[in-house]
């Protein structure tokens, strides 16, 4: 027998006839002898809908706590929904909402972003538990948490995928099943490209790093809670079928990735190219990664400005990087000149949080060495890195007060 936990989306449960195909997939689990956990959204829209009412109502003057109240309500109809239908089918059913005594989930007293307090939730779960072994299904607001004092607090974003991966963990499920309106992860968006194809699985960083940056299949805060033991996939409401393939996520959440600060091992030297109007020329990237890559060269970092691009290899490549993109230069006019910079140290900063929980980063790593005399070289980063590049002699000592400031 499987313990499933099934996160149903606001999309999957947007109308009756939705919610309905979505409870049948659940009584035919059921049928098949697996304990299954429902998990359910807000039906499609509401919550915006309960916000846009609130402050045309009221504005300014909305506390976080009657926020969070006014929100939780769309979770408290829905999961009321689901649970009856699952009824109205054959299947013993109770919804369980912030109310209810056997509520599981803990939280601090933040009403809009609340901290889950873990080991608090995760020894509520024995009334869960003994619903499952009286053949009850049990269907839990997803997005809700109970603060200290009983109030309902929100999870904040990807709440509802939070709720799911941390009751698989908290239950120990075979599996949680995340239903949306997507048939999985694709290739790339299928509204602008229609080639895109399905990804049969992919890896919770790929996943992470995708979302990130701007895929719409899960929030990356949510993938922190996706226990590596339990098997998870994102499947399409359409087929009204748990067990259709989707897109499987796979390994583990890299949490020793979080925050983590390192050297590279070997020193980093730096080329620079020059030349008029170079950032209005095409082509040019192509030029200079080619001549490299063609002779086995690794860049690990480029940029490139309005006049110049700079180029970062390993030291002991620099002397024939540098005889090689001196020969492009010589080849193609756009290029007038190039130098072979001082030895720098790569230091990497990653943090799957720098896209939106940390700002002021970038500024708080710098302003120390700033102070210490510490010259940035140059400095590059993404949603999820930081890279710094600074003056060899200093590399150690520049690892030292970043990790401090990260601390």
């Amino acid at each position: 027998m499987d313990l499933i936990v099934a996160k149903f989306g606001g999309t999957s449960v947007g109308d009756g006839a939705r919610i309905k195909k979505a409870a049948q997939s659940v009584v035919n689990e059921y049928m098949k002898g697996n304990q299954i956990v429902v998990v359910v959204s807000a039906v499609n829209k509401t919550t915006d809908d309960l916000i846009g009412l609130s402050n045309d109502a009221i504005g300014s003057g909305l506390t976080d706590k009657q926020k969070a109240e006014i929100m939780a309500m769309g979770e408290l109809t829905s999961s009321r929904l689901f649970s009856a239908t699952i009824e109205s089918l054959g299947v013993k059913s109770e919804f369980i909402d912030p109310y209810n005594k056997l509520w599981p989930i803990v939280t601090d007293s933040n009403a809009l972003e609340a901290k889950i307090d873990f080991s608090s939730t995760n020894k509520n779960f024995e009334g869960i538990k003994e619903l499952l072994n009286q053949g009850i299904i049990p269907v839990i607001c997803g997005f809700l948490g109970k603060g200290p004092s009983g109030e309902i607090t929100t999870l904040g974003r990807g709440g509802s995928d939070i709720s799911a991966f941390l009751i698989g963990h908290c239950l120990d499920a075979s599996e949680v099943i995340i239903v949306t309106d997507v048939e999985g992860v694709m290739s790339t968006d299928p509204n602008k490209i229609e080639d895109a194809e399905l990804l049969p699985e992919i890896t919770v960083e790929e996943l992470r790093d995708l979302a990130t940056h701007g895929a719409q299949v899960l929030h990356p805060h949510a993938l922190k809670y996706k226990d590596p033991l339990i098997a998870a996939k994102i499947i399409n409401f359409e087929y009204g079928d748990l067990t259709v393939n989707g897109t499987r996520i796979v390994g583990p959440y890299e949490s020793d990735l979080l925050k983590s600060v390192s050297l590279y091992k070997n020193p980093i030297s730096i080329i620079a190219l020059v030349g008029d109007g170079m950032l209005k020329k095409s082509g040019l990237l192509a030029k200079v990664t080619s001549c490299l890559a063609e002779n086995n060269i690794n860049i690990f970092g480029i940029s490139a400005g309005q006049n110049s691009m700079t180029v970062f290899v390993e030291k002991q490549d620099s002397d024939k990087s540098y005889h090689l993109l001196h020969n492009l230069v010589i080849e193609d006019d756009i290029f007038s000149s190039l130098s072979l910079g001082e030895d720098t140290g790569m230091i990497t900063i990653v943090s799957p949080d720098f896209a939106d929980e940390t700002p002021g980063i970038i500024s708080s790593i710098t302003e120390p060495l700033r102070k210490n005399h510490i010259n940035i070289v140059e400095i590059s980063s993404s949603q999820t890195a930081i890279v710094v590049y600074v003056d060899l002699k200093d590399a150690e000592k520049a690892v030292k007060m970043i990790n401090e400031v990260l601390e």
